[in-house]
């Protein structure tokens, strides 16, 4: 939920030519093929004055409509406001519309947190079995031999999204890490747009291994094992600070911003609030400690020197 810096919503990796690029971008992705707008860009349609825009990317998972309809819910009553959820398919876009001030608020991924820290704040973090933290999960068939990282060489991989820590940085920085490039270790690589489609490839065979979060790796297993049971981890990163709820850092002292803090932090004690985590498989939201996001800044630095 990253993914350094595209500008293309369709860039792919690798050597294969336009078309095969644009094929294997619609069959995992089905979205518009339109560029991503550079940041500042205003995209979210017109609301009345006073409607709290609260953004959502590929880290939520947002395919079911009652979870979005309680979340829609939830945060009117508790802001005591009218709420538009805005989902993008590329965190580029999610991010652009936040630093804009086209939304209020957003859940994004740490790494366009980190690389846009400075006008970016956090609002609160998800707990996740007990601890704001994750970790990302690259994955292979389930019935494949590998046992290695090394062992994908040579593969045609899965990434999320060029914006994605879990769905592309921390691999980069494995592979900076062994002094190579993406282009160099696997044969063909292409972005999926969704951690969803990350393991729906792989568990089809369209990829040999991909790079997912690993907190919607392990609630699709319980939600859809058939399809996560084709796949299995072959390499856990180290923990990261979990996708938080960000707002523009200008927004931090206005009321705004502590209505939506205030929600997201009470929303384990009323029971909407508590239907929606519960679908979510989260515990509640806290404000994250400050050093969360610290790996997330020394993967970034490890692509930056040797990448």
């Amino acid at each position: 939920m990253a993914y350094d810096d595209p500008e293309d919503h369709c860039r792919h990796t690798g050597t294969a030519g336009v078309t095969r690029r644009t094929v294997v971008g619609a069959m995992i992705a089905s979205a518009a093929s339109v560029a991503a707008p550079a940041l500042g860009a205003e995209l979210a349609p017109a609301v009345k004055e006073g409607t709290l825009r609260f953004g959502l990317t590929p880290v939520f998972l947002s395919n079911d409509l009652e979870v979005l309809d309680e979340l829609q819910g939830y945060l009117s009553e508790a802001t005591q406001q009218e709420v538009q959820l805005v989902t993008q398919r590329t965190y580029q876009e999610v991010t652009a519309l936040l630093v804009s001030g086209n939304l209020e608020a957003a859940w994004i991924c740490g790494y366009p947190y980190m690389k846009y820290r400075n006008e970016l704040e956090v609002v609160a973090s998800p707990v996740w079995r007990g601890k704001p933290l994750y970790q990302s999960y690259l994955i292979v068939a389930a019935d494949r031999a590998a046992t290695s990282f090394e062992d994908c060489m040579g593969d045609i991989h899965a990434f999320s999204d060029p914006d994605s820590n879990s769905g592309y940085l921390v691999t980069k920085a494995y592979l900076s890490e062994r002094h190579v490039s993406e282009e160099r270790f696997f044969r063909k690589s292409f972005f999926t747009y969704g951690h969803r489609n990350v393991i729906r490839a792989v568990a089809s065979g369209l990829a040999q291994s991909g790079s997912v979060d690993g907190y919607v790796w392990e609630v699709m297993l319980e939600t859809e094992p058939e399809l996560v049971g084709r796949t299995r981890i072959l390499v856990k990163s180290q923990w990261h600070g979990f996708p938080p709820v960000a707002a523009a850092r200008r927004l931090t002292q206005t009321p705004m911003f502590t209505s939506i803090q205030n929600a997201l932090l009470d929303m384990d004690g009323h029971p909407v609030g508590r239907s929606v985590l519960q679908r979510l498989r989260l515990d509640s939201f806290i404000v994250p400690p400050n050093e969360s996001y610290d790996s997330i800044a020394a993967n970034m630095e490890v692509v930056r020197r040797l990448g």
